[in-house]
Formats: C-alpha cells, sequence, structure tokens
C-alpha cells in the first residue's frame, strides 16, 4: 500500500482537523501563559479552582480545559482535570524537562512568516524571508533558540555523552560546532574530567553557552570560538567533532565543504558526532517530513537526509565509515563517523 493512503470512506475530518490546528496551538500558548498545567499540579482540579489560582474566569477556564482534554493533554473524571503523564513531565513549569520556553522559537515571527510564504517557497524551492533565511549571519533568533531548546536537548545531550565515554581513549579536545546553548559539549565534559571543549557560534549566541558552561563548573576547560563554521579557522587535533542538528540547514554541496573542514581539524583517530532528523528511505518516516518542510520554509536550501545521504556526505569530505545511533525517547539520531 502506498504510504499515507488509507482503505476508508472519503471524509472532511483531516481537513479540518489541518485547517483548525492553529486553535490547537493557541489553546496550548494559552494554558502555558495561564500557568495551568502547573496549577494542575499543584492540586487545583477543577475549572472553579483553576480559575481562581490562574486569575481567570470560571467559563473560560472549563472550555479551555475542555478543549485540552479533547486535544490530549489532560483527562476528565466527573468535574475534576488531571494531567497526562507527557503533561506533567513537560508542560508543568516545576518539572526540569519543561519544554513551555520553546514556544518562544516554536512561535517566533522568524518561524511563522516562514510558512506564511510557504506557497512561494515551494516555487521557489527555498524560503523567502530573505536571502540567507534563519542560516543568515549572527541572526538573533538562535539567541531564542539556545536558550529555549535546551531542555529539549538535555535527553539526546547526555546519550552522546554516554556514548562518547565509552570509547577506549577519552577525548582529550571536543569542538561542539554551533554549540548554541552548549549542552552537548559541557555534559562530555561533565562526564570526562580531563576533556577541553571550544564551542564555536556566533558570539551573540555564545554567551548562552558560556552560561551554561560557567554553572556546570568547568572553567578554562570550556573555551569559545566565534564567528561562522565555514569561515573560521578551526585548529587541530580535535579527538571529537560535535555536529549537531546543523547539516540539516545546507545543502549537499555546502555540507561536504564543511566537512572536509572538519576532516582536517581532527586528529589521526578523532571521529565527529553528528545528530539529526534522519528519515527513512520513503523520507516520511519517522516523522520527518514535516521538518524537511521546516527547512524548506526556513532556510535557502535545508533538508532532512537519509543515513544513506549523511554517509555519502561524509565519504566525499574523505572520511572513513559512519555508524548510525538511535537515542531514547528522540526521533533523532546520532551518526558516528571515523576519521
Amino acid at each position: 500500500m502506498p504510504v499515507g493512503s488509507h482503505m476508508t470512506e472519503p471524509s472532511p475530518t483531516l481537513f479540518f482537523q489541518t485547517v483548525n490546528a492553529y486553535q490547537r496551538t493557541a489553546a496550548l500558548k494559552a494554558a502555558l501563559e495561564l500557568g495551568l498545567f502547573t496549577a494542575v499540579g499543584q492540586g487545583a482540579r477543577t475549572a472553579k479552582a483553576l480559575a481562581e489560582r490562574c486569575d481567570a474566569s470560571e467559563r473560560g477556564t472549563r472550555i479551555l480545559c475542555d478543549a485540552l482534554t479533547m486535544f490530549g493533554f489532560l483527562t476528565k473524571h466527573g468535574q475534576e482535570y488531571v494531567a497526562t503523564r507527557n503533561t506533567a513531565c513537560f508542560l508543568d513549569q516545576r518539572s526540569p524537562a519543561y519544554l513551555g520556553d520553546t514556544l518562544n522559537f516554536m512561535l517566533s515571527s522568524t518561524m511563522t512568516s516562514g510558512f506564511r510564504g510557504l506557497t512561494q517557497a515551494v516555487r521557489k524551492g527555498g524560503t523567502t524571508l530573505t536571502e540567507e533565511g534563519t542560516v543568515a549571519p549572527e541572526h538573533p533568533e538562535w539567541v531564542t533558540f539556545a536558550r529555549a531548546m535546551a531542555p529539549l536537548m538535555a535527553g539526546p545531550a547526555t546519550a552522546i555523552a554516554q556514548l562518547v565515554t565509552t570509547w577506549p581513549k577519552k577525548p582529550r579536545r571536543v569542538l561542539d560546532v554551533a554549540a548554541g546553548h552548549g549542552l552537548f559539549g559541557i555534559e562530555i565534559a561533565k562526564s570526562s574530567p580531563n576533556t577541553e571543549v571550544v564551542a564555536l557560534d556566533w558570539a551573540n549566541v555564545l554567551t548562552v553557552a558560556e552560561e551554561q558552561a560557567k554553572a556546570a563548573g568547568l572553567g578554562e576547560r570550556y573555551r569559545t570560538l566565534a564567528g561562522s563554521a565555514f569561515d573560521v579557522e578551526l585548529g587541530t587535533d580535535y579527538d571529537v567533532v560535535l555536529l549537531t542538528n546543523f547539516l540539516h540547514h545546507f545543502d549537499p554541496e555546502t555540507c561536504e565543504a564543511l566537512l572536509r573542514k572538519v576532516h582536517a581539524a581532527l586528529s589521526r583517530e578523532g571521529r565527529v558526532v553528528t545528530l539529526e532528523f534522519v528519515p527513512n528511505d520513503d523520507r516520511i518516516s519517522p516523522e520527518s517530513a514535516d521538518f524537511s518542510l521546516i527547512m524548506l520554509a526556513t532556510t535557502p536550501a535545508g533538508d532532512a537526509y537519509t543515513f544513506a545521504e549523511l554517509d555519502r556526505m561524509f565519504r566525499n569530505a574523505g572520511f572513513g565509515r559512519s555508524e548510525l545511533h538511535p537515542v531514547a525517547r528522540s526521533i533523532e539520531h546520532v551518526i558516528v563517523t571515523y576519521k
């Protein structure tokens, strides 16, 4: 059966669910702004109690909670609302995995504007925001991204650190390309006390990584390198180069140019650790077609690349074999590539 086909009677349900999807976004945003999920976790369960806790009307709270129940964020028992396990984990402000702040990036004007011009982006084959889209130098949105997405990347960062520190030879020097919040390099340094990390990103973004490194107590083991990965001198003799959520912003030719620089920067037995959305060959599963759509709307030529495509880029840049590793509780994968 072709991907995406369904042997059912015709129904307009999917059409209306998609057209009205913005209403779900608005409901979730309102709940987070009101602190509603946190209030539920603190014991306010009825519309009346939640309205008092969230400084809202009882009628408005009831209608919002019923909608959130229908959307799957809450369950309802009589007149009481209870958070689902996922909601308690990711949407209660008291949780270390709280994702509410990611709205600052995911609903930013840059991201939403890209989709308002999607028809033209499809015709053009790339973003219509500006000539360079979100990959423009010193783009302020990446500061928002770095601050907002750290909780979402904590799991993959820990997974990468655990993988790297099981290698027979612990890394002495790590280059974290497009470090953003810095968690990927920081977690490796925390797990390996003799590791030095060099974080590369735009100067405005590196302030976020430096804050995280200071909080982690890394001191002089954490250094920064400001500028574009394509332009600055990377240095040499790195045991690990991190390319986390970076290659998907560019076309294969541009990726290969960067990878040749990375190859030259590695020590003789160095490895590249890449974190990416890696679709199957059908380019739809697992849940990657929508990510490619984000790249179409916001970048000139970005895409989600299959493992075969990534492996080809690395080999064209002079690398040896690559290994694909799943990441627990994530739709992303880690690719370990040997020099």
